[in-house]
């Protein structure tokens, strides 16, 4: 099956150094307005998801969800997880006062990926 995100060894360790401190958490990607287009980070249940929001994959037990629009923009696309030395838009997020910044890379699936895709979860 091939994976919709994946995160880069920074990222990783930075959701580590958040587990640690906040518990289980979980990651909300919108599509616009305040926060932008990047990754927010919650701890688990801190954000509600709507009707038709989409969990694309874990990383590290963590669930990633989007904006069921963006979803639907981004769908034929691979997510990579990663972070910057930065003030996020809006400042929400848990890595903000660490001044970090998580943030997507995109790049389109292959006709073969596309084939065996992992399934996704939506909210009902």
């Amino acid at each position: 099956m091939t994976k919709r995100i994946d995160a880069t060894e920074k990222a990783i360790e930075l959701i580590k150094i958040l587990q640690e401190k906040h518990g289980d958490l979980m990651f909300y990607q919108a599509g616009g307005c305040c926060e932008g287009t990047q990754p927010q980070c919650f701890e688990k249940g801190g954000f509600y998801q709507r009707l038709g929001d989409v969990c694309i994959g874990t990383i590290e037990n963590t669930e990633f969800w989007v904006d069921k629009d963006l979803y639907e923009y981004w769908k034929h696309a691979h997510f990579t997880l990663d972070v910057i030395d930065a003030f996020g838009v809006g400042g929400f997020s848990l890595e903000t006062p660490l001044k970090k910044t998580f943030r997507i890379e995109y790049r389109i699936f292959t006709p073969e990926e596309e084939l065996s895709l992992e399934p996704v979860k939506y909210i009902e």
